[in-house]
């Protein structure tokens, strides 16, 4: 065994992460196919962990990928994921199936954010939905959480903001929990911070009931007003499996279905998009 004399090297992350995930030294060995002493040696410094070893701890942990990253570096390992790019020619392949993938979900909403809802690519349906969005929230880098809990985003026209602003924390809660990012946890800080709009009730529905209030969903729908007709939607969203790119594991696919008739029918009977 290698003694590693550090108070900042692999071991004291990966017991960060372990403890994070709630996870006894013994629970992960077994899942590692290791020893609890093992385990323990590495976290105090006593042990230098073999590359394949950081992988699998970090593997059984869950770590994101750009934590992966940082987990090899200071174990004296070189990275092992790339970090592309988004407009790199090696992803090429990808954004064309991206585009051809939100295209063929039109007319219904679709877009592509990165780990800081930073909006990378969108279909017209979003379009559709920005309709009296204030100019400096359409500004690039466009993020989608901005846009949707902002008092002149989204935020007035969402006729069940509160349900749907609580869903969107909640998600950006675990995902801090996972990804310890300090942008996130920043933005985080800022949105749940926005005032709510004028006659929103923080602990129930943001508008009277109407008889569209009755349908009986299936899932959470976000519930927002367009052209004087609610349009109700539920949201399910797609990443991409075992990715090998930092860039690619950050990238999350949130496709709008609608969640009623009524809203199929308007999208249905809405002019075919041009160009």
């Amino acid at each position: 065994m290698t003694t590693v004399v550090s108070d900042t090297g692999v071991g004291p992350l990966l017991r960060g992460w372990r403890e994070q995930r709630r996870l006894s030294q013994l629970e992960l060995a077994l899942r590692a196919d290791s020893s609890a002493r093992h385990i323990s040696f590495v976290e105090t410094g006593r042990s230098r962990p073999s590359e394949e070893m950081v992988l699998k701890l970090a593997e059984h942990l869950e770590v994101p990928v750009r934590e992966r990253n940082a987990l090899l570096l200071a174990a004296g390992y070189a990275p092992r994921y790339a970090e592309s790019p988004l407009d790199a020619p090696r992803l090429e392949t990808l954004r064309e199936g991206i585009e051809r993938l939100l295209q063929g979900y039109e007319p219904y909403p679709a877009l592509v954010v990165d780990g800081s809802y930073t909006v990378v690519a969108a279909n017209r349906g979003i379009g559709l939905l920005l309709d009296g969005v204030a100019e400096h929230l359409l500004r690039s880098p466009l993020n989608a959480m901005r846009l949707t809990l902002h008092p002149e985003g989204l935020a007035p026209r969402i006729r069940n903001l509160p349900e749907w602003r609580g869903h969107l924390l909640h998600q950006m809660e675990r995902q801090i929990g996972l990804a310890r990012s300090e942008s996130l946890r920043a933005l985080y800080e800022e949105v749940s911070a926005y005032p709510l709009p004028p006659g929103t009730d923080a602990d129930g529905a943001s508008s009277a009931p109407g008889p569209e209030d009755v349908y009986p969903y299936f899932a959470l729908p976000l519930r927002i007003e367009h052209d004087g007709q609610v349009l109700s939607f539920v949201s399910s969203i797609s990443t991409f499996n075992t990715p090998l790119d930092v860039t690619v594991a950050e990238l999350a696919i949130e496709t709008f279905l609608p969640a009623d008739p009524a809203t199929v029918a308007y999208l249905q009977a809405l002019p075919p998009f041009s160009g």
